[in-house]
């Protein structure tokens, strides 16, 4: 019997992932590769999308189409200071910005009794708390990322960490 898992993918994090990596994640592939092993009760995608976003519409719908429940919030235009403007941290005046950090978290805490394992589809040093209590409490959790932006917290943890880089081959989009 393969053992129950729930998978929360943080949208932001695994965008700018695959652009550090040079290479986009097919997720279907990614299915395909984690349900061989594990039988999922719920796949959630977390995203913030912008008003009139046509391209990130389509993406959200063919996510649906595959079994993906994707959870959504306006990005906001966040204006940055005249010093990180001055210091060239950013390119333009403001940043699009939606953390979903707290959802992922609240949703994983409601659902952590539910399944036998959480996968986090994130390299996000915040998710480091949250995992170190899920492990306390004895239930299994993985984190998928890249060896390119998963942060040094998450790799201290010690959890079981699935590099992207070592499965490219069988979820990279073609």
């Amino acid at each position: 019997m393969k053992p129950k898992a729930k998978i929360y993918i943080d949208g932001a994090n695994m965008f700018y992932t695959q652009k550090k990596l040079g290479w986009n994640i097919d997720w279907k592939k990614v299915k395909n590769y984690i349900e061989a092993n594990k039988e999922v009760i719920e796949w959630r995608y977390y995203v913030g999308v912008k008003e009139d976003d046509e391209k990130i519409q389509k993406y959200l719908k063919y996510l649906n189409i595959i079994g993906f429940n994707t959870l959504t919030k306006p990005l906001k235009k966040i204006r940055i200071s005249d010093d990180e403007i001055s210091f060239k941290i950013y390119k333009a005046d403001y940043i699009y910005k939606a953390n979903f950090d707290v959802e992922i978290t609240s949703d994983i805490l409601l659902d952590k009794f539910k399944t036998d394992e959480i996968i986090i589809f994130s390299g996000d040093s915040d998710f480091q708390y949250l995992i170190k209590k899920l492990k306390n409490i004895g239930l299994k959790t993985a984190i998928y990322s890249s060896r390119k932006t998963i942060s040094w917290e998450l790799k201290l943890e010690g959890t079981n960490i699935t590099y992207l880089e070592d499965i490219g081959d069988q979820i990279k989009r073609k």
